[in-house]
């Protein structure tokens, strides 16, 4: 794998981290501003939109930029918003700053997403989104407790300057990893923006990106709201809350990773596997949460899951999308955001409907049925090879990647 790749993924460990954060610095942020905690909750939600927002937003505004360019100025465009944030006394600058910082995250992602599927070969293109991705896994396994830590013993600025810094080295990385093109060789051959959004009108386009939303937001009302299954139902101390936390990270971390390794080659198998275990994981853990050990390896297991499943949903989203060169990655970026958000909003009506702390996991459990049912008649789309479009690294006719008759799953 080209050394960008790693560089690329700890701007996305960095991006990812900011994006989870705020779960352990809300009343520490609340206290310093003088805000109420509720308030303060409205940081995640901006910073959901912006991604939804963004992402298809700046892929379509940096379509004329060398691509080397686009990725170094988001990158330091996230990084001044997390400077400014860590500086401002005043709650409203704040909450500009998280949107600012997520459209700059979205816009990012959305490139670097496309980027990578062409510094490689075709038939490695899923092995290079899982080194890329593994930037957010790992940010759940250490850069989200690492932070909380950070902000308990010194105050939640000190995170927010944290993840500034660990942008600097992901600017050189794309500064010195990607070569320096004119933006016309950049953009020659892309097609015209218009074409690229009539794929969206495409179905199977529109089912990918509905599953990879669907799955998305199941993992997340069950994240979001893990802390009071392990305080509450499980009776445990509030330090085995990062603890579960960094199991989850752990197993999707593991997830990504053999997503990685077997989504190009065999998508509907993991589909297959991984779409009816989360179906019958999600119910288990709210069932055995009274049992701590139970509930700590179904939260392994339900974070590698969901992250195979997810890993490979997107990479069917860009094979879908193929021919979008510059929009394919915010296709991707804007459904599982749309994902994120909407997934913590309907688990927590379920809490406020009284449904109490196993009232998430059992809308994961729904949320992963009703992405099973849209599934099932659009199997076949899910087993289909994966294609690249034509494009530096890409193969021409001929190359197993793009002769259907040589692939290893057909139509």
């Amino acid at each position: 794998m080209p050394l960008t790749l790693p560089l690329l993924a700890l701007a996305v460990f960095a991006m990812g981290t900011s994006e989870f954060m705020l779960a352990g610095l809300v009343p520490d942020i609340a206290a310093d501003l003088g805000v109420p905690v509720g308030s303060v909750g409205l940081l995640t939600s901006a910073f959901a939109v912006g991604m939804v927002v963004g992402a298809p937003l700046l892929a379509a505004l940096a379509r004329s930029w060398p691509v080397r360019s686009g990725l170094l100025g988001l990158v330091l465009v996230f990084a001044a918003a997390h400077v400014l944030g860590a500086v401002t006394g005043s709650f409203a600058v704040l909450l500009a700053t998280r949107v600012v910082a997520a459209v700059a995250n979205a816009g990012f992602l959305a490139l670097a997403l496309t980027t990578a599927t062409r510094l490689v070969p075709p038939d490695r293109a899923g092995r290079a989104l899982a080194v890329l991705l593994s930037g957010t896994t790992l940010a759940t396994v250490a850069g989200v407790p690492l932070g909380s830590l950070l902000g308990t013993l010194l105050g939640w600025r000190v995170t927010f300057w944290a993840v500034a810094l660990l942008c600097l080295p992901a600017a050189l990385g794309v500064l010195l990893g990607l070569p320096a093109r004119a933006a016309r060789e950049d953009t020659a051959g892309v097609p015209d923006l218009r074409a690229e959004l009539a794929r969206l009108r495409r179905p199977r386009l529109l089912v990918v990106m509905l599953l990879g939303a669907l799955v998305n937001a199941a993992t997340f009302a069950g994240f979001t709201f893990l802390a009071p299954v392990v305080t509450g139902t499980a009776g445990l101390d509030a330090l085995w809350v990062p603890v579960a936390l960094v199991l989850f990270g752990l197993g999707s971390f593991a997830g990504i990773t053999l997503a990685g390794r077997w989504s190009d080659r065999y998508p509907g198998r993991v589909v297959a596997v991984a779409g009816p275990l989360l179906l019958v994981g999600w119910p288990a853990l709210a069932l055995l949460a009274e049992e701590p050990a139970a509930l700590l390896a179904l939260v392994f297991l339900q974070g590698a899951g969901s992250f195979a499943l997810g890993g490979t949903l997107i990479a069917r989203v860009l094979h879908e999308a193929a021919g979008a060169l510059t929009m394919a990655g915010s296709y991707a970026t804007a459904a599982l955001n749309a994902g994120a958000a909407a997934g913590p909003l309907v688990a927590a009506l379920a809490l406020r409907a009284g449904a109490g702390p196993l009232g998430p996991p059992w809308v994961s459990t729904l949320l992963v049925l009703v992405a099973l049912l849209v599934a099932l008649p659009s199997r076949r789309m899910l087993t289909a090879a994966r294609a690249v479009p034509p494009g530096p690294g890409t193969a021409g006719p001929g190359h197993p990647a793009a002769d259907p008759a040589r692939s290893p799953e057909r139509l």
